[in-house]
């Protein structure tokens, strides 16, 4: 038995499916179910159980002899929430009490951590963990994402085998129900096909020019194939980046939109909100050289084929993975 936090999510979603294509069936799906927006993105997708968010813990206690590993990836994600208690309580305390439960029952564990946690990138984008402690995260859901990562790797005991993964600009199918916090793919998509263009933030910072700010931009496909790795690897224990290791412009990223509907690109130009601004990263781009030391060897998407992809065989007909 597989079990699956945020499972109704994004990337958790994703992963299910490609569980269900590596033929496990016997996965248990756990989130907080009330939001009905995101009930496709598991809909007809083979799985055993699900249960609630608050009742995860005291069914562990009582299946644990039943479990083969847990994915960890529920978690507040919104950049602009700023209520501590609730970072606290679902970033950091959760996570803290599923990795106990990992270790009391002798589970290996994989937890969704982010590069929002290398804030503007000083001391770079490696996972040398004698830098985790120096990291300035800019906005409370990369402190509660870089505040667990420290407690990870000050614990004594720990799982057999765990992995903290550090994602980058995750886009792709089953993000519908994100709204805001959607990848620049899919509101690129949404503002071309409702207006004929895309606005993109200015630049706030002198050295970038509006537009090419850089991100490393990585396809949901190939984060769930990394996560299938790891799963089945279970050896190097530690905190890992995931992305493609190549930084691509918000420019380009919104030409291979317009070029993926066939349509000549149209741009303009908008402040970046005052609620985000003073945290906007202008440059990620993962060191990925961790995982592929560990014999991880497939290509990533690029850019242009992912969007490709991600727009012609889900965007236009709202089709999940």
């Amino acid at each position: 038995m597989i079990v699956i936090t945020g499972a109704a999510g994004f990337i958790g979603s994703c992963l299910l499916t490609k569980l269900n294509k590596e033929n496990f069936k016997d996965i248990v799906l756990v989130d907080d179910f009330s939001n009905n927006e995101k009930s496709n993105n598991y809909a007809n997708k083979n799985f055993t159980l699900k249960v609630e968010r608050n009742d995860f813990f005291s069914w562990i206690h009582e299946n644990e002899n039943l479990i083969q590993f847990i994915f960890h990836l529920g978690a507040r994600t919104d950049t602009a929430e700023f209520n501590q208690n609730v970072l606290d309580e679902l970033n950091l305390n959760y996570s803290k009490k599923v990795w106990e439960l990992c270790v009391k029952y002798g589970l290996p564990l994989i937890y969704a951590s982010s590069a929002a946690t290398y804030g503007l990138g000083e001391y770079g984008y490696d996972e040398d963990n004698s830098k985790i402690n120096k990291l300035k995260p800019l906005n409370p859901y990369a402190n509660s994402k870089n505040e667990f990562d420290k407690w990870a790797l000050n614990q004594i005991n720990a799982p057999y085998y765990w992995a903290g993964i550090k994602f980058f600009n995750v886009y792709g199918p089953n993000e519908y129900h994100k709204k805001r916090m959607a990848s620049v793919v899919l509101h690129a998509y949404n503002q071309i096909m409702r207006t004929g263009k895309m606005k993109l933030f200015k630049s706030h910072n002198p050295k970038y020019r509006d537009g090419q700010q850089l991100r490393d931009f990585i396809y949901v496909k190939d984060v769930i194939d990394v996560l299938f790795y790891l799963m089945t690897y279970r050896k190097d224990s530690g905190i890992y980046n995931l992305g493609t290791s190549h930084a691509n412009t918000f420019s380009f990223l919104t030409d291979s939109v317009f070029n993926a509907l066939n349509k000549k690109s149209k741009v303009e130009f908008i402040d970046i909100p005052r609620d985000i601004r003073s945290s906007y990263q202008y440059y990620t781009q993962a060191n990925i050289n961790k995982l592929r030391n560990i014999g991880y060897e497939k290509q990533f998407f690029s850019l242009e084929n992912g969007v490709k992809d991600y727009v012609v065989n889900y965007l236009k007909n709202q089709l999940y993975f």
